[in-house]
């Protein structure tokens, strides 16, 4: 899965422009720079700015990726993962490049995801202006949903691992995997008591150094001994293609963390263009969840599962050190992705109760949240499934729908029926309900299948 961000950037912008909505009054002036107006303390390198948005790509959803490809085959996955990329990387160029348009017409320094398609709305078409400020909360129901959502499948993956790794230790006490969430319940709560950010950045460091060790582990299995001939098939039947779909847009979706990473830019206008930090990062994505769908499908073949370590052998040292490493790095991540969805839900709940509650209701309010991520995962045991239902329903919400609305409303004043945007955006609209209403269909009839005959 990709990192579902724990940034703070959809939090209520206290930076929201003031001129007057109306456009006949409205003096937009071209020659204002939103990127000589931010003033920021610590500006981010071209460099890392590569860094943050490849770290926001590459997260535990690489390792689904073999999963992905035993539902679509060897060559539609590889021209569908390109596809893939190519959607996710368009729908971010049009996300900042209106965000960019809105900072000029409200002469602001820099928005946020939320605060753009909020600002839109309000200086949009004049019928669309009085749902400026419902859309935000959509925006940030999306962006809560991404997240929770994200994190019910940490939940299923960490569990997944520790029996996996138990399974061999203890072999006369075998447990379910809803036996391993409920195990699980305890400590997240604990854990996502965390409310600083500062706080913490030690668990993100140790939990990327232990990704970078258990994918450096997996690669070894990975790329070792594949069989011949391969169980991987070059077609699957197009009935499991949307798990691929939703799947794939799971892994690679990172567009919640896109506007922090441009806002602090020292150099924000080599973010989108040719190469440009968006491109090349994506082309680098693209390429390597490739190759470890395609190998590591090749591997595995009909046996690969919903996370690739857990193919790894149970037997030997390094395999369950991985094993072991990949559920420590996932534990600490889920507080990190809680972290988004925490601050947007308390943001809306904290004028409606009083300063001597307010402890008292961020406790209960985290682990109400916990709890619900686990009830998902228990409800939803299985890893593969519970990522293309996430997928489906929240991922390709944010990473499609949402930046194609917003550009839509923001050019309709300028754009004619018949023009090449509403054509593309249109057509996007159409992917984007087709990996929604089949990626859900698929999702919940397979659900059904395998728990209905248990």
């Amino acid at each position: 899965m990709s990192n579902v961000s724990g940034s703070n950037e959809d939090m209520p912008s206290k930076t929201q422009s003031t001129i007057t909505l109306d456009r006949k009054d409205a003096v937009v002036e071209n020659d204002y720079n939103p990127f000589e107006h931010r003033t920021l303390e610590h500006k981010t390198s071209t460099i890392g700015a590569f860094f943050h948005l490849l770290k926001s790509s590459l997260g535990s959803g690489i390792l689904a990726m073999p999963m992905a490809f035993k539902n679509i085959g060897l060559i539609p996955g590889s021209i569908g993962t390109v596809v893939v990329a190519v959607i996710a990387t368009h729908c971010v160029h049009i996300l900042v490049s209106t965000s960019r348009d809105v900072c000029k017409a409200t002469k602001t320094p820099s928005l946020s995801y939320t605060d753009t398609c909020e600002t839109v709305f309000k200086i949009g078409p004049r019928k669309l202006r009085p749902y400026s400020l419902h859309v935000r909360y959509f925006v940030d129901a999306a962006m809560a949903g991404v997240c929770l959502g994200g994190t019910s499948v940490y939940v299923i993956f960490i569990a997944s691992s520790l029996k996996d790794i138990f399974d061999h230790l203890t072999p006369q006490h075998i447990l379910s995997v809803e036996v391993y969430c409920c195990i699980l319940l305890l400590p997240l709560i604990i854990i996502t008591q965390i409310r600083y950010l500062k706080f913490l950045v030690p668990f993100s460091l140790f939990s990327n150094l232990c990704l970078i060790v258990t994918f450096g582990i997996t690669c070894y299995y990975t790329f070792h001994d594949i069989p011949t001939p391969s169980e991987a098939k070059l077609v699957v039947d197009i009935s499991r293609w949307p798990l691929f779909l939703s799947t794939a847009i799971f892994a690679m979706e990172g567009i919640n963390v896109v506007m922090p990473v441009e806002n602090e830019m020292a150099k924000p206008e080599k973010f989108l263009g040719c190469p440009g930090v968006l491109n090349f990062t994506m082309i680098f994505v693209a390429v390597l969840y490739g190759v470890v769908g395609i190998f590591g499908y090749l591997k595995y073949g009909n046996e690969v599962m919903g996370s690739v370590t857990i193919n790894l052998p149970q037997d030997e040292i390094l395999a369950l050190i991985a094993k072991f490493l990949v559920a420590i790095a996932v534990f600490f991540t889920y507080c990190l992705q809680m972290y988004a969805p925490m601050d947007i839900i308390w943001t809306r709940l904290k004028p409606h109760i009083g300063s001597g509650y307010h402890n008292s209701a961020q406790i209960l309010l985290r682990t109400l949240s916990v709890v619900l991520t686990v009830v998902l995962a228990i409800a939803i045991p299985d890893l593969g499934l519970l990522i293309g239902l996430v997928g489906a329903i929240f991922f390709s919400t944010l990473g499609i729908l949402i930046p194609v609305i917003v550009q839509t409303v923001h050019k309709w004043n300028k754009t004619s029926l018949g023009s090449y945007l509403l054509w593309k955006n249109g057509c996007l609209l159409i992917i984007y309900f087709i990996v929604l209403i089949s990626g859900c269909y698929s999702a919940v009839r397979d659900i059904l299948i395998k728990y209905s005959s248990m």
